[in-house]
């Protein structure tokens, strides 16, 4: 396309607006400004007076939505208004609203938003619909809808301008409806068995709770960094040591790392605690309750993700870390017992050896690059080495593996949880190891924690606890294939206005 191309196009859609804003213009000069109208009483949405056509033909409604398709022909027009429920055809005829009404009418555009009053009937096409007598423009569109046929087609533009995208790709609205049921039956599910919804801070002086790292900010009266939270595990157990026996928080956790299709840096997980349990019981309460997401949003527990078939229905899949190994890699580390042996079979796998590596890190390691990948169907990966599991329990047979597992769906990780570690001086120790690795450069290793170790100093019982990437779920849930997909407005890198270098 020639610059003379460019600039002509340009000019043209500058003047499409300019015309939008003359037409308000002439509007509020003749006293019609539509954003003076604070109200507007409906008694139906588009839906709802197609679902009940037969009860509601020849009877008075008023709707509210955008004009989203105008057909004229002369003194009668037929429009498409879209409002939350769908859209619906509006028939406005110049003898029906009046002559000055319709000289108004005429003058509207695509992406206004109108309130109609009118009959309910039935076109010649059978095409249900609303025959107008009164039509209020109660806002004027300053801006162009994408075009009808080819849409908001662009990813990025289609994050960054959600609310355009909600109006013209009506289905995405689908996937947040999806989402906002499965929330709702998650929060149920865990109400019903007596679990207390809690709050936390977002703000801490510490980043705790998991192996990530942290937003920075500086509170400016106290005069002191604080992170914004990477997880809310430790205040939730302190609430178990406080007395509470069932809690849970469902909210915003901030990593600052790496973007995906299945990472953003500001995401939504719930974590649940229940005093009293183990893992054993929270791997239970981790099937039933995705189950129960995707039973009570979708109406089944087999979902089809990008062609693949997957069933959540319960009981999933259990195995151990090092049984997986065993599975899909053929290397036995039961059989594999110093740190120098595992380190010369990592090597041997193009495993990248860091200075804290002995066998646990390997374990994890060989874990991560050989066996998620197989991992389709809900599985349940247990018992995975201390080194890497800074806050579980250790397994009694085995005191180098844990008590904790961690969720598999579709080769994601969509839970983390354990039976948590409540002895006070183990739980130091693995402090004081978590700031050596920070020592030698991993910025993601835990802070130490003296006022979560002064609690549980206090006692914290045994306790089972659990961590669900929400956001990953409802991917699944909705056949997402990003996590961009299923959160209204993910996080974007800004454009940069371009800079004219140009010299007078």
């Amino acid at each position: 396309m020639s610059n003379d191309q460019m600039n002509s196009e340009t000019l043209s859609l500058n003047e499409m607006l300019q015309i939008r804003r003359d037409k308000l213009k002439k509007l509020q000069e003749a006293g019609k400004n539509p954003f003076k109208i604070e109200k507007y009483i409906k008694t139906h949405h588009s839906k709802q007076v197609k679902d009940n056509f037969e009860k509601l033909e020849g009877n008075e409604v008023s709707l509210a939505g955008r004009i989203m398709s105008m057909r004229g022909h002369g003194k009668a027009s037929f429009i498409d208004i879209q409002d939350e429920q769908g859209r619906i055809q509006v028939y406005v005829r110049q003898d029906a609203i009046g002559d000055d009404s319709y000289t108004d009418f005429v003058t509207y555009d695509i992406g206004d938003i109108i309130g109609v009053e009118g009959t309910v009937f039935m076109t010649n096409k059978g095409e249900q619909s609303v025959k107008a007598s009164k039509v209020a423009l109660l806002t004027k569109s300053l801006q162009i809808l994408p075009e009808k046929y080819h849409g908001l087609k662009d990813p990025d533009l289609r994050y960054r301008q959600r609310y355009v995208d909600l109006i013209v790709n009506p289905d995405v609205k689908e996937a947040f409806l999806i989402r906002s049921k499965a929330i709702k039956a998650l929060k149920e599910y865990l109400d019903e068995r007596d679990f207390l919804e809690v709050d936390t801070p977002i703000l801490s002086t510490i980043a705790g709770g998991a192996t990530a790292r942290p937003f920075i900010t500086h509170h400016n009266t106290l005069d002191i960094d604080m992170y914004m939270r990477i997880a809310n595990e430790l205040y939730l157990k302190r609430l178990i040591v406080g007395g509470f026996e069932r809690v849970y928080e469902l909210g915003k956790m901030f990593r600052n790392e790496g973007m995906s299709i299945k990472h953003n840096p500001e995401y939504t997980a719930i974590e649940v605690y229940q005093a009293y349990a183990d893992y054993e019981d929270i791997m239970r309460l981790t099937e039933e309750a995705v189950a129960c997401m995707a039973q009570k949003s979708l109406g089944t527990t087999k979902i089809n993700y990008q062609g693949t078939e997957i069933d959540l229905t319960p009981p999933w899949r259990r195995l151990s870390m090092i049984d997986a190994i065993k599975e899909f890699k053929g290397i036995d580390f039961n059989e594999i017992q110093t740190d120098e042996e595992a380190i010369k079979v990592a090597k041997e796998n193009h495993i990248e050896i860091t200075p804290v590596m002995n066998r646990g890190f390997v374990i994890a390691a060989m874990f991560e690059e050989f066996c998620e990948e197989h991992l389709i169907q809900p599985t349940f990966i247990t018992h995975h080495p201390v080194e890497v599991s800074p806050l579980s329990k250790r397994n009694p047979d085995d005191p180098r593996l844990t008590n904790r597992f961690e969720a598999f769906v579709n080769t994601w990780e969509i839970a983390n949880a354990f039976s948590e570690l409540n002895d006070p001086i183990d739980q130091r120790e693995r402090f004081m190891d978590q700031l050596k690795q920070r020592e030698l450069g991993d910025d993601e290793a835990y802070m130490l924690d003296e006022d979560f170790l002064n609690a549980i100093e206090v006692g914290l019982p045994p306790t089972g606890g659990l961590g669900i990437g929400i956001d990953r779920v409802i991917m699944l849930l909705t056949n997402s294939s990003s996590i961009r997909d299923v959160i209204l407005f993910p996080t974007m890198k800004p454009i940069k206005e371009e800079k004219n270098d140009t010299k007078e």
